[in-house]
């Protein structure tokens, strides 16, 4: 038997409601509960989204992650309101509903758009007092998190990987360069269609949005590509999208891995550590794709990375 909702997502769900209705007086009321995680709980009601975002959101901070999204609506989805409103102590945001990317369909995949996104995103100028992009945080907590989960033999390969790399993935010292405008946290369901489903893609989420090093934005594709996860057509595809978009986080010829290594390398162990971490609170082995990612964590450790950390010009 269902549990009812607790007061915040009850709230998120009766504001979506409202905003919903204030848009359209002819709604025709379907809702979802889109996500309902500590990181972030989102609701859907017909046409319209609402995002309570994490405990520690700064509110300056989304403010400007906001404006940015607001500026510039042919590469970001731009919200309802560019002011977060309070809700049980979290801060609050409301957007349009997009068509999300079907996961039952790989083959649909939109590489070429993701990629020539990303590729106008870092090419645009970054607005004065944007944050820093929190990938590297947000891989730190993730390694964090694993530390404290308790003891699984997947853990050793997985730190030692991280402890490899440099100060500034670890988010343990600036990024080496801050100048490129970056997304934070780049992965295929980051991407919708808006309007409806045959709009031009856009991406979503600015939770992690700010100034940093772009070739994290290219990381995660590059770190599948490099467990094995992403076909190399694939890959390729992306990579090629990027280049002819005139994306500055790689060079426009030659070997990408010096900029990528890092960032790769980075998004490997986030996504190794959580892996472990949700494994040890389900007391359940790794299954097939996750033990993928500590293999290749075991053997990151054994090879030390490319430091030439990034490219942009």
């Amino acid at each position: 038997m269902n549990s009812a909702p607790g007061p915040l997502l009850a709230g998120l769900t009766a504001r979506a409601r409202a905003a919903a209705h204030a848009r359209s007086p002819a709604c025709p009321c379907g809702a979802a509960t889109l996500a309902d995680r500590p990181d972030g709980t989102v609701v859907r009601h017909a046409d319209t989204v609402a995002k309570a975002h994490p405990l520690d959101t700064t509110p300056t901070e989304l403010t400007s992650r906001l404006t940015l999204a607001a500026r510039h609506p042919d590469i970001l989805l731009p919200p309802l309101d560019p002011a977060p409103v309070d809700l049980h102590g979290r801060l609050v945001t409301f957007w349009p509903y997009g068509t999300p990317v079907d996961p039952d369909n790989p083959d649909a995949a939109p590489w070429e758009a993701a990629a020539a996104l990303l590729a106008r995103l870092h090419r645009t100028p970054a607005p004065e007092g944007l944050p820093v992009m929190r990938g590297p945080a947000k891989a730190a907590r993730a390694v964090a998190r694993l530390r404290e989960a308790g003891p699984h033999s997947a853990a050793a390969p997985v730190l030692r990987a991280w402890d490899t790399l440099p100060p500034w993935a670890r988010a343990e010292a600036p990024m080496p360069h801050t100048g490129t405008l970056c997304h934070g946290d780049l992965h295929l369901g980051q991407l919708v269609r808006h309007p409806a489903a045959d709009g031009p893609w856009l991406l979503i989420d600015v939770d992690d949005a700010g100034v940093g090093v772009p070739a994290w934005d290219l990381a995660r594709p590059a770190a599948w590509y490099a467990c094995g996860l992403l076909p190399p057509g694939e890959w390729a595809r992306f990579l090629t999208a990027y280049r002819e978009a005139g994306g500055p986080a790689v060079p426009a010829e030659g070997d990408p891995w010096p900029a990528l290594d890092v960032p790769a390398r980075a998004l490997t162990a986030q996504t190794a550590a959580r892996a472990v971490t949700k494994a040890v609170a389900a007391g359940r082995p790794l299954d097939e794709v996750e033990q993928s990612v500590v293999d290749a964590c075991d053997r990151m450790a054994t090879v030390p990375p490319q430091l030439v950390q990034e490219y942009a010009k």
